[in-house]
C-alpha cells in the first residue's frame, strides 16, 4: 500500500485551478441520452460502447479491473459505486473519500505522467478537459482506453454516474445512488418551488481580486435550486468582480467557498476578507450575518457531492 498526504493546494493554485476547469467547460455538448450500449461477445464476454462527453466513440472490452482516474469528481463517483478496490491511482488532488489518500498518484490535471500510467497497465482511464487534450490524446495514441467525463449540470452528474456503472458492471449500484440523490434533489426542490420571494446570493470563490460564479457553473445551480437567484447571474462563468460593483449589488446572502483543498492560508480567508473589510460592513450580508461558508469541493466537483452542497445551501 502506497501512503501519501494530503496535498494542500495553495489559495492561487487553487484559482488557477478551478480556472483551468472553467476554461476547458463546455466546449462540446454533452448528450445524456445517449446510454452506453453493452453486447455480450461471441465468448461470453462484455464490450461496452459509448461516446464520451468530448465526443469520442470509445470500446471498452470486458470489465474494467484497473481504473485510474485523472480527476478528483471520477474518483469521488468511482467510491460511491463501491468500486474503490478497482482503482489503481488517481491524481495529486483526489482527497475524498479520506481513504483516497492510500492510493498511487499519477500527477496532476496537465502534469500526468505517462510512464507512471503505463506502469499501472490500466484498462480504463477516466480522464477530465482539464487533463489537456494533448495528455488525452497521448494516452490513446498508447492504445490506452480513456473515456472523458465532463459534467456540466446536476443532472450531467447523475448521467455520469449511471454512464459508470453500465461501464463497471456495478449497474444496480449506479441505479441505487442516483435514486437517492434524485429524491434529495426533488426534497428541497418541494421545499423552494413555490417561493414567492426569492433573496439575492452571491457565491464569491476568491477575494483577491474579487471572483463570483456566474450563469452556467455548478454554484449558480446550486443557488437556483436552493431557492435562490444568483446576484451575479448576468456574468458568464466565473468572473472577476469590482468591490464597487459588488457593493452595488448587494447580495442578501452571501456564500463564501472554504476548505481544506484551499490550503490552510485559504482555509478561511474569503470569510474572513468579506466579514472584516471595511467597505463592506454596510451590506445588510454582512451587517446581518448572512455570510455563510461552503466546502470549496462539494460545490464545484461534478461528483455526487454536489448534492450536499444544495441541501447546504437550501438550508441556509
Amino acid at each position: 500500500m502506497v501512503m501519501r498526504s494530503i496535498r494542500l493546494i495553495p489559495p492561487v493554485s487553487f484559482l488557477i485551478l478551478l480556472l483551468l476547469l472553467a476554461a476547458t467547460a463546455g466546449a462540446v455538448p454533452l448528450t445524456p441520452g445517449v446510454p452506453p450500449v453493452a453486447m455480450e461477445t461471441a465468448d461470453g464476454g462484455r464490450n461496452v460502447t459509448l461516446t464520451d462527453d468530448l465526443g469520442e466513440t470509445v470500446v471498452i472490452e470486458g470489465t474494467p479491473q484497473r481504473i485510474i482516474s485523472l480527476a478528483p469528481s471520477n474518483t469521488e463517483i468511482l467510491y460511491a459505486l463501491g468500486l474503490e478496490d478497482r482503482v489503481v491511482a488517481v491524481t495529486d488532488y483526489c482527497d475524498y473519500p479520506p481513504e483516497t489518500v492510500d492510493k498511487p498518484t499519477v500527477g496532476g490535471f496537465s502534469t500526468v505522467n505517462i510512464e507512471k500510467v503505463i506502469a499501472m497497465n490500466p484498462d480504463l482511464i477516466l480522464a477530465a478537459p482539464a487533463n489537456t487534450e494533448e495528455i488525452i490524446d497521448r494516452l490513446r495514441s498508447l492504445g490506452l482506453t480513456v473515456v472523458t467525463l465532463d459534467p456540466q449540470a446536476i443532472e450531467d452528474v447523475l448521467h455520469e454516474i449511471e454512464l459508470l456503472g453500465r461501464v463497471t458492471g456495478n449497474e444496480a449500484e449506479a441505479s441505487a445512488l442516483v435514486g437517492e440523490l434524485r429524491a434529495r434533489i426533488d426534497a428541497v426542490a418541494a421545499g423552494t418551488g413555490n417561493l414567492t420571494e426569492r433573496p439575492s446570493v452571491a457565491h464569491v470563490i476568491w477575494y483577491d481580486p474579487l471572483w463570483v460564479s456566474g450563469r452556467d457553473t455548478f454554484q449558480d445551480e446550486v443557488i437556483t435550486l436552493a431557492g435562490g437567484i444568483n446576484a451575479f447571474g448576468s456574468l458568464e462563468g466565473w468572473s472577476i468582480v469590482s468591490l464597487e460593483e459588488f457593493i452595488t449589488t448587494d447580495p442578501d446572502y452571501i456564500l463564501v467557498s472554504s476548505g481544506s483543498g484551499m490550503g490552510q492560508e485559504g482555509y478561511d480567508a474569503v470569510y474572513n476578507y468579506i466579514v472584516n473589510e471595511p467597505r463592506l460592513q454596510n451590506l445588510d450580508a454582512v451587517r446581518e450575518g448572512r455570510v455563510y461558508v461552503i466546502d470549496a469541493d462539494i460545490v464545484s466537483r461534478g461528483g455526487p457531492r454536489i448534492v450536499d452542497a444544495l441541501e447546504e445551501a437550501a438550508a441556509i
